[in-house]
């Protein structure tokens, strides 16, 4: 039976690998390695997990192999139980990590991210940016399938507030909550979760072009992560209120197309703003001529779109995985072309820049008011932590030696 499942391991090597080219004009071709934390042989109560024992097995053989030049590690899913260690002098590592900051500090700090060769992260500086990964096209911003005409949305005032909040996560590190709670207390602002499991996505896309303007906080305070908090009212023709990546002006459709909270030092600035602008139509307009026009001046919104090598949501394109992955694989094919040539490869190496986060912080509009226990206490500390834990796992990489989760936590814990 071993035998067996070994065998249809190995074909499971050729399936998953040969869109790169394992076997290709009769010659052994390098690929890349997915490897992932959840690749372990055994459930937690000791039974054996097939697939995850194929899964397992397919990585220790293509490992040993002189086949393999990079790794590639899902960002959320880096972990310090399973490394590839020892290193291979020919061994590249590069990771993929598309989704929240808060999913995982330690790669956020010089020891651990400069450990990478290759990136694909939401950072315009990385090798492949997914700055994008949320949009579509120009095409959806200058739609007008759910724009509601602004005589329509001012008669809809009667039964809703200006403002609409959508959101599922609660507590996250941008400290979002606490900033709307507090802009509540100046401003009518109606809220939903996250788009309701009995309702398609066009269903809530209508409903919430109803209102004028959008809250559109991100979970996380990063440059360049934008998701689709920001993405979505733009599509459907009302305001963002936006609060999230410090570079997000770069990212604006046209220059008057969002409302910035970081341009109001106080949430009450910011409601008899956003008052004023549901009062006045003139200067409420301004903020969606551009879609009524069907302009987008943002050259570098447009390039980023034109030049971007994987779509989204789109059949006729690669995804951005697939994009990276060939990516790699063409970066470490010519450099192998160089050596045969008895030239120096290209050495490639990520920097600070690819994955950039400050330290999260925490809004306190009123000293007196009573401090809330919550989720966000918990960031700060992560945070600071995530910094010895990424001095920690560089010493024991470049070390170049298997180590036990004991000795990681001892020495980010040692005086």
């Amino acid at each position: 039976m071993l035998e067996d499942g070994f065998c249809v391991c190995v074909y499971t090597i050729f399936l998953c690998f040969m869109p790169c080219g394992i076997f290709q004009d009769q010659e052994w071709n390098p690929c890349p390695l997915h490897w992932q934390a959840d690749s372990y042989p055994l459930h937690h109560q000791g039974s054996l997990n097939y697939q995850a024992f194929c899964r397992h097995y397919n990585r220790l053989l293509i490992y040993s192999l002189n086949l393999l030049y990079v790794l590639v590690f899902p960002g959320t899913d880096f972990s310090i139980d399973n490394l590839p260690l020892p290193r291979k002098a020919h061994h590249d590592w590069a990771l993929f990590h598309e989704e929240s900051p808060k999913n995982n500090y330690k790669l956020f700090h010089q020891p651990v991210i400069t450990l990478f060769n290759y990136t694909a992260t939401f950072s315009r500086h990385s090798h492949l940016p997914l700055t994008t990964q949320y949009l579509e096209g120009t095409e959806v911003l200058t739609s007008l399938r759910y724009l509601v005409p602004l005589r329509s949305k001012n008669n809809l005032r009667k039964i809703l507030a200006p403002l609409v909040y959508v959101q599922s996560d609660c507590d996250p590190p941008s400290d979002r909550d606490s900033y709307v709670r507090e802009l509540m207390t100046y401003i009518e602002v109606d809220s939903y979760g996250d788009n309701p499991a009995s309702m398609d996505a066009d269903g809530f896309y209508r409903i919430l072009a109803q209102y004028k303007f959008i809250l559109a906080f991100e979970n996380a305070v990063c440059d360049d992560y934008i998701t689709e908090k920001f993405w979505r009212p733009l599509k459907l023709g009302v305001v963002p209120v936006y609060y999230g990546s410090p570079s997000i002006a770069d990212w604006l459709p046209s220059n008057r197309s969002a409302i910035l909270v970081s341009e109001f030092s106080h949430p009450r600035e910011l409601a008899s703003y956003i008052r004023a602008l549901d009062q006045d139509d003139r200067r409420y307009q301004a903020y969606i001529e551009w879609k009524l026009k069907g302009e987008i001046s943002n050259q570098r919104l447009l390039t980023a779109l034109r030049e971007r090598k994987w779509g989204v949501q789109d059949v006729k394109q690669d995804n951005y995985i697939d994009a990276f992955e060939c990516m790699v694989c063409t970066k470490v094919w010519d450099n192998i072309r160089l050596q045969e040539k008895g030239l120096p490869p290209k050495r490639w190496q990520a920097d600070v820049t690819h994955l950039s986060c400050p330290e999260p912080t925490v809004f306190a509009f009123s000293p007196l008011a009573p401090r809330r226990r919550s989720l966000r206490e918990m960031w700060i500390p992560s945070f600071q932590q995530s910094k010895r834990e990424a001095r920690a796992l560089r010493w024991l990489v470049d070390r170049n030696q298997n180590f036990s989760t004991q000795e990681f936590w001892a020495l980010v814990f040692k005086d």
